[in-house]
């Protein structure tokens, strides 16, 4: 897999894993069945991402590959844990700003 998806892959994990332990009280890097699943989820479509090596993030993207229901769970997600993540994990936070105003041009 690629820098970028692995990146964004570790990205999604981490978000999902703190909107996880702080809405629905798992223990740390732990996940609850519904969060395991949503991160199965994104981690498949990211895997899949039509544009391979060259995949933007996924809030830059111009293809929507996500099913209604799970985008919806991802923006909750995202949401919530966009303001937190900086303070958990601040080099992934920036790699993936940098990713989004820099190499997102599809």
């Amino acid at each position: 897999m690629a820098f970028s998806r692995r990146l964004e892959t570790k990205t999604v994990q981490k978000m999902i894993m703190l909107y996880c332990n702080e809405m629905h009280g798992t223990e740390k890097n732990e996940l609850c069945a519904e969060c395991s699943d949503l991160f199965k989820y994104a981690k498949q479509r990211i895997d899949k991402c039509y544009y391979g090596d060259r995949k933007p993030v996924c809030s830059k993207c111009k293809v929507h590959c996500y099913k209604p229901e799970m985008r919806k769970n991802i923006k909750e997600v995202m949401r919530f844990s966009g303001p937190k993540i900086f303070l958990k994990s601040p080099v992934l936070s920036l790699r993936y700003l940098y990713r989004k105003r820099f190499k997102s041009n599809i």
